[in-house]
């Protein structure tokens, strides 16, 4: 036996940690993520690479004034290959199943050989602007298709249930090689109509036995459907369903006929069983040939393209405006005056734009 005594373990001892980790080359991982030129971004969007397309549409988005020009260039540089697609809007209230009813048409068509991208909207917070943005892992089998692209977006305060961005962003999608292109809005509210100003097809998803069939829907987003379809009609909801198909037929009689032409359809489907999708697809093809026919599918088209002008101008206008020291520094008199009630509303709005008149006149904004 030693005659050494053995040491005491002790809390405060050093542990012999982890081996020394590589070094990082920091100036590789920067190199990598450097932004390339728009000629480079368009040619790898054309070739359908879905990493460079997700990129491109990231620039788009964002308000960094290094990427508006950029992004111009890019969308610009992807037109001539765009407008090949069908687009489809696909809205309804909240919980009626969207994204069950996207992946099992998704999942139809990529079946069929087609090519799906689908361009989800989540809602922002109104009060951290943050956005879930959970459509992937709502959409599991579709997300790993490698026939269909999933861009989960955030609405970020942008009206008509669609983010700012989703017009350029079918641009692209349509020039990476996607013929299906499924937009999917946040719900429906006043403002949901702005989507039917970008889509060809306009789908209204409505439940089956939710109450008053007629009660919880818009009148406007109504009379822009060319379809409405009741989902979930399966196992002890196909009866309500019928009923509900009965009962917005009959109303429908009522709403006049639209410009196109088209009678907008109801329909019954199951986005669990499948029940009904194809018929849906169906009819989709249905309206495309029919308004090709009477020239009304490019009519529209064109009329989209001058709805998009005019939104670009006020979109402009309104960062202008808000981007000038001087009318801020005013923003924030006026709200002082709102606050003690020395002034109205509507004489604070008039006094900013007459401010912003003059000095925008006189070049000194």
């Amino acid at each position: 036996m030693s005659s050494e005594s053995p040491k005491k373990k002790s809390a405060l001892s050093v542990r012999q940690g982890i081996s020394s980790l590589p070094l990082v080359n920091i100036k590789k991982i920067n190199a990598s993520k450097k932004i390339m030129g728009a000629d480079e971004y368009v040619k790898q969007v054309l070739k359908g690479d879905k990493v460079a397309l997700s990129k491109a549409i990231t620039i788009i988005e964002s308000s960094l004034p290094d990427h508006l020009l950029l992004a111009k260039t890019i969308v610009e540089k992807c037109v001539p290959y765009s407008g090949k697609s069908i687009r489809i809007g696909i809205t309804g209230v909240p919980g009626v199943g969207k994204s069950t009813f996207i992946e099992a048409l998704g999942k139809h068509l990529t079946k069929s050989k087609h090519k799906v991208a689908v361009l989800a909207i989540d809602p922002s917070s109104e009060v951290t602007g943050g956005s879930i943005l959970g459509d992937k892992t709502r959409m599991n089998d579709l997300a790993v298709d490698r026939n269909a692209y999933i861009r989960p977006t955030p609405a970020a305060g942008s009206l008509g249930g669609v983010a700012r961005k989703t017009r350029e962003t079918i641009i692209l999608c349509e020039a990476a090689g996607f013929d299906s292109i499924l937009v999917e809005t946040v719900g429906v509210g006043q403002s949901e109509t702005l989507v039917n100003s970008m889509v060809d097809f306009l789908l209204l998803l409505m439940l089956p036995g939710a109450g008053d069939e007629l009660q919880g829907i818009k009148r406007g987003i109504t009379e822009m459907a060319n379809a409405i379809i009741i989902n979930k009609a399966d196992g002890t909801n196909i009866t309500k369903a019928k009923i509900a198909k009965k009962e917005f037929e009959n109303a429908l009689q009522l709403f006049p006929i639209n410009e196109s032409g088209w009678k907008p359809t109801v329909a019954c489907c199951s986005s669990i069983t499948h029940e009904g999708i194809e018929e849906i697809w169906n009819l989709i093809l249905k309206y495309v040939e029919f308004t090709k026919k009477n020239n009304y599918f490019e009519k529209n088209r064109i009329e989209q393209l001058k709805h998009q002008m005019i939104e670009i101008v006020n979109d402009r206008l309104k960062k202008l405006f808000f981007s000038g020291p001087k009318v801020v520094a005013l923003i924030k008199k006026l709200e002082k005056k709102l606050a003690s009630k020395e002034i109205t509303s509507f004489a604070a709005a008039q006094n900013l734009f007459e401010y912003y008149l003059y000095q925008y006149t006189n070049n000194k904004f």
